[in-house]
């Protein structure tokens, strides 16, 4: 899985690449230099690969956390091992369940402003399974099944149109079949903490997206009140739209 992403990373951003300055770059004064980035369920953290690179070309410090993604508190752990490594004002960002490990893990005196793309922002008390049955019906969410230990799948023949129908088909079909699941444990467990109350916050928007409807993405821009970018793209905007992606993160670097 990890090859077949990181070669269709490496595809969309292949004209960057080129173009990249030789001499080392400096993020903007004042700007935060570390940028924390959360996977979401059903992938692993090279879905951020993308982002990252452009990130690192201009000279952030960029950590990629790997949530083992058996609960919600392993995963807040794992993103707040990664924060405790950072010197300084950190972007915390996550993408779809990742930002439920966010909203938990972001309330770091560390982390600056808050970034969620094609994500979730529970309040306090709020499951990501409540929040998936209360919003919007769609063809990825009806698509999630357990299997007899508890942790859930998207139907892989449904996964490619319903997560990825902006990459490459075969890229797609292969992620559909080397799934890393999510434990229903995970799925039902309420945040206690909703950091987006007293950080920065940015949401981008993916308006194709068949996973996490776009109305609902919109309603928790809403009301975390978060200044809000629009990408054309599916669940996986974060690869298709990397550069998009990344100059929201940039733009949450200088937030105050």
């Amino acid at each position: 899985m990890k090859n077949l992403l990181l070669s269709a990373a490496t595809l969309l951003l292949a004209g960057a690449s080129i173009a990249a300055p030789a001499l080392a770059a400096e993020p903007p004064k004042g700007a935060a230099h570390n940028i924390v980035l959360v996977h979401g369920a059903f992938v692993d953290q090279t879905s951020w690969k993308p982002v990252a690179d452009i990130l690192t070309k201009k000279g952030y410090h960029v950590t990629l956390v790997e949530n083992p993604l058996t609960s919600l508190d392993a995963d807040v752990k794992a993103t707040k091992e990664a924060l405790a490594k950072q010197n300084g004002k950190t972007v915390l960002v996550g993408h779809s369940w990742g930002g439920v490990v966010i909203t938990q893990a972001g309330d770091d005196p560390k982390v600056s402003a808050l970034v969620y793309v094609s994500a979730f922002a529970p309040d306090v008390g709020e499951s990501l399974a409540a929040l998936a049955k209360g919003g919007p019906a769609t063809e990825g969410t009806a698509a999630i099944h357990p299997d007899d230990k508890g942790n859930l799948y998207i139907d892989p023949k449904v996964f490619p149109s319903a997560v990825a129908a902006d990459l490459p088909a075969k890229v797609a079909e292969s992620l559909a079949n080397s799934q890393l699941p999510l434990n229903v444990t995970a799925y039902t467990a309420p945040v206690t903490v909703a950091a987006w109350h007293d950080k920065p916050n940015f949401y981008v928007i993916s308006t194709k997206d068949k996973t996490v409807a776009p109305e609902a993405q919109k309603m928790f821009a809403g009301r975390i009140k978060a200044k809000t970018t629009e990408v054309a793209g599916s669940h996986a905007s974060l690869v298709v739209h990397a550069k998009e992606v990344a100059a929201v993160i940039e733009k949450a670097a200088l937030a105050k």
